[in-house]
Parts: structure tokens; sequence; C-alpha cells
């Protein structure tokens, strides 16, 4: 699966299913929100934003489903 910054995704949270839109794209170590990430080549990070909410999280991008 390949998503591209912009597209419609979705993904589980506590609450149930979220909607969003990918925002950025991250392939090295980073911090965001206070916690540190460490994406592989294989399975990058996406910055998403909740189209609810407006907030932003990071999510595997194996975690996300393309709509």
């Amino acid at each position: 699966m390949s998503i591209s910054k912009g597209d419609t995704v979705s993904w589980n949270t506590s609450q149930g299913e979220t909607h969003g839109k990918a925002v950025r794209k991250r392939v090295s170590d980073f911090e965001f929100d206070g916690q540190t990430f460490k994406p592989t080549k294989d399975d990058p990070y996406w910055i998403v934003e909740s189209e609810k909410s407006g907030k932003q999280a990071a999510h595997k991008e194996s975690s996300l489903t393309r709509e």
C-alpha cells in the first residue's frame, strides 16, 4: 500500500475508527509530541490530521488505511 501526502486515511483508536488526511511522511528518526519515533524504510511513519478534531498524530504507514 502506498500513501501520498493529502490522501484521506483512517486508523483505529481506543475510541474507534478515526478519519483524516496524511500530512507528512517521515522516514528517519524524529520526535513528535514528546515521543521519539524510529521509522524504517519498509514502514515509515505519517503525521496525520484528524478530520474531527484537527489534532495531529504520528502513525506507522502499516496502521493506516487509504480511503
